[in-house]
C-alpha cells in the first residue's frame, strides 16, 4: 500500500476502487505488480486495440495521476452503462427519490457540489472532472495482457457467494462471514475497516465485502456486492465500469483509482461507509452511497428476482488459496490477524444494519457465522459488529 498522497510518493501498492458488473470492490494493491508476460500474436494485438477502443470512451478531459493512471472525464450520458441493451433509452436519475428511515440527503454531498469525499485519490492532485462528466480510469494494453486473454479480461473466475457453489473446493475458496436470511430486505449498511492484506500468489486474492442477494447459485440468483480486494481482481470480476449496467453519478470518485488512507496495525483505523438500498418510492433502482456521497445505482431493469427485494444479506471476508508447494497460502484476510486480537489489530465490520419492509434500519436479529477454515481465518460476533481475519498458513493451518 502506498503512503498518503504527496509529492515523491510511490503508488505501487495502494488502495484502489474498482467496479465489477453488479459488484463494486476496492482492490488494495496496484495491478502494476502483476505479471504481464503474456504474448499475443498479430491477430490478438488487433483484437486488443479494438477492445481498448470499445472500453475507453471519448474523454472531455484527461488527467494524469501521480501513480501512473490516466483518468478520463467522460460525458455522464456516454458512460459504459449505456452499452447495456436494457439501458439504451435510460434517463439518468441524479439522486434518489427516497431514503430509508435514518438516512438523510446532505446537500454538501450533492453530486453537483465540489465537496470532497472523506478519502484521497492521487489524481485529484492534478485536476478534477468538470460538471456533466464522471471520472473513469483508462484501460491500458497491459491490463488486457495481465488477464492472459482478451476473453478473460474483466470476467469473474469464481462466484463469490459463500456456501452456494458446490463445485468450488473449500480448500481453495475460503470464507469467514456473518449473515442473516429473512423474507424481504431492501438494503443494508456497513462500515468496512480498510486494510492492505498480503497476497502470496499473483492469481490469489483477499477481499472483504457485503452481499445483498436473492435466489440460489445454479438456479436464479441476483446479487449486489461491494467491498475491498487485495489484487487487481482481473481474474475474478468485471473491473471498473467495464461491465455495462451500473450508472455512476458522482464526479469525484474514480473507480479503479488509488485511494488512501488505510489502517495500520496498532495505529489509526480507517473505514469506508457503504449504504445500499432500494429506492422504493422512485423507479425501484438499487442505490449506493459511499461515505455519504450518492455514488450511483443499479437500474431495477437489470434484475429479475432482485427487482423486488433481497432475501439474504451477508458481510465478511474471502480468499483464494492455491496451496502452493502443498502448503496453505500465507495470503492474509483482513489485517492478517485473528479476530481475537480485537480493536486496532483485527479487521472489523461495524454499524451493520438491514433495511426491512417498513423502510426502517435495524440490526441483524439472528445472524449466522460461517467459517471455511477457522484455524486459518476466523470471525467473532460482538453484537452489532464483528472482527474477522487471519494470517493463513500457521502451525494450526499447515
Amino acid at each position: 500500500m502506498a503512503p498518503p498522497c504527496g509529492s515523491g510518493r510511490r503508488w505501487s501498492k495502494a488502495v484502489k476502487m474498482t467496479f465489477y458488473c453488479l459488484f463494486f470492490l476496492i482492490p488494495m494493491s496496484s495491478a502494476g505488480n502483476r505479471n504481464t508476460n503474456t504474448i499475443f500474436g498479430k491477430k490478438q494485438k488487433l483484437e486488443v486495440q479494438q477492445q481498448l477502443k470499445r472500453l475507453n470512451k471519448p474523454a472531455l478531459k484527461s488527467i494524469e495521476s501521480p501513480d501512473g493512471d490516466i483518468i478520463d472525464c467522460v460525458d455522464i450520458y456516454k458512460q459504459p452503462a449505456f452499452d447495456h441493451p436494457l439501458l439504451k433509452n435510460h434517463t439518468i436519475q441524479m439522486r434518489p427519490s427516497s431514503y430509508p428511515e435514518g438516512f438523510s440527503f446532505d446537500e454538501i454531498n450533492d453530486v453537483y457540489s465540489n465537496s470532497k469525499p472523506e478519502f484521497t485519490q492521487p489524481w485529484h492532485l492534478n485536476g478534477r472532472c468538470p460538471e456533466g462528466t464522471i471520472p473513469i480510469r483508462r484501460t491500458k494494453e497491459e491490463d488486457l495482457l495481465r488477464a492472459g486473454s482478451i476473453a478473460n479480461f474483466g470476467r469473474k473466475k469464481y462466484h463469490t457467494n459463500p456456501h452456494t457453489q458446490s463445485n468450488i473446493d473449500p480448500n481453495i475458496h475460503q470464507h469467514a462471514t456473518f449473515s442473516e436470511t429473512w423474507d424481504k430486505y431492501y438494503g443494508m449498511t456497513a462500515d468496512m475497516n480498510l486494510w492492505n492484506p498480503y497476497t502470496q500468489e499473483e492469481n490469489e486474492f483477499s477481499n472483504f465485502q457485503f452481499w445483498v442477494m436473492k435466489g440460489e447459485y445454479g438456479q436464479d440468483l441476483d446479487s449486489i456486492e461491494a467491498g475491498a480486494v487485495d489484487d487487481a481482481y482481473e481474474s475474478t470480476g468485471c473491473s471498473n465500469l467495464l461491465c455495462p449496467g451500473f450508472v455512476q453519478v458522482d464526479k469525484q470518485i474514480a473507480t479503479g483509482a488509488t485511494i488512501t488512507p488505510y489502517s495500520k496495525y496498532g495505529g489509526n483505523q480507517y473505514a469506508l461507509k457503504f449504504y445500499v438500498w432500494k429506492d422504493v418510492n422512485g423507479r425501484g433502482d438499487w442505490w449506493m452511497n459511499i461515505n455519504n456521497r450518492a455514488f450511483g445505482y443499479w437500474p431495477s431493469s437489470l434484475f429479475s428476482i432482485l427487482s423486488d427485494s433481497a432475501s439474504k444479506v451477508r458481510w465478511g471476508g474471502e480468499i483464494i488459496n492455491y496451496n502452493s508447494g502443498g502448503q496453505h497460502t500465507t495470503t492474509q484476510m483482513g489485517s492478517g490477524h485473528f479476530a481475537e486480537e480485537g480493536p486496532g489489530k483485527a479487521s472489523f465490520f461495524k454499524n451493520l444494519n438491514v433495511i426491512d419492509g417498513k423502510q426502517i434500519q435495524r440490526a441483524p436479529r439472528d445472524p449466522e457465522i460461517f467459517m471455511t477454515k477457522p484455524n486459518c481465518y476466523n470471525i467473532k460476533d460482538y453484537g452489532g459488529f464483528f472482527y474477522f481475519g487471519g494470517p493463513g498458513r500457521n502451525p494450526n493451518c499447515p
